[in-house]
């Protein structure tokens, strides 16, 4: 489960560095089942209603880019969502939920069973884990601006705040 754990993180770790410009992020719960382990991150830069369509488009074609399948797409402007599997059986998600706020999750395909440590990567930003995740409060001067965006390329800063 721990190796499990670790590529999960690995998974999450690949789609963040490719998200440009980067938003903050904290870790989610890490959950485990009776063969399987799920890890979590909630993006804590507000993304508007405009801009949602083109992060899940960013993380989309990041996602196929590295071979995953495509399982399922949630179209819904509420709460819209994506849904892959890599080669080697891990299902990814990317929620969008309320107030913009962006929730990943990779669930591991069943292992053999073994205590799991938390993440070690370093969030942008507060980390939340183990206690209520807060609404997103990071502005950002690309994924928070309320219109859609243009063919002009986003900016290239690491970090907006």
């Amino acid at each position: 489960m721990q190796e499990a754990a670790e590529r999960a993180d690995e998974i999450l770790d690949k789609t963040f560095a490719a998200i440009k410009p980067a938003v903050h992020w904290t870790h989610g719960e890490t959950t485990t089942g009776s063969c399987d382990v799920s890890r979590r991150r909630a993006v804590m830069t507000m993304i508007s209603p405009e801009r949602r369509g083109s992060f899940l488009g960013v993380v989309e074609r990041h996602w196929k880019a590295e071979g995953y399948r495509r399982l399922g797409v949630n179209r819904s402007a509420k709460g819209p969502a994506t849904y892959f599997e890599t080669p080697d059986q891990f299902r990814v998600r990317l929620l969008v939920g309320g107030n913009g706020q962006a929730f990943f999750e990779v669930a591991t395909p069943c292992v053999a069973t073994s205590p799991v440590s938390p993440p070690t990567a370093d969030t942008v930003g507060p980390n939340y884990a183990g206690g209520p995740i807060p609404d997103p409060d990071i502005r950002s001067d690309f994924w928070s601006k309320p219109h859609p965006i243009s063919s002009e390329a986003p900016p290239t800063s690491s970090h907006d705040n």
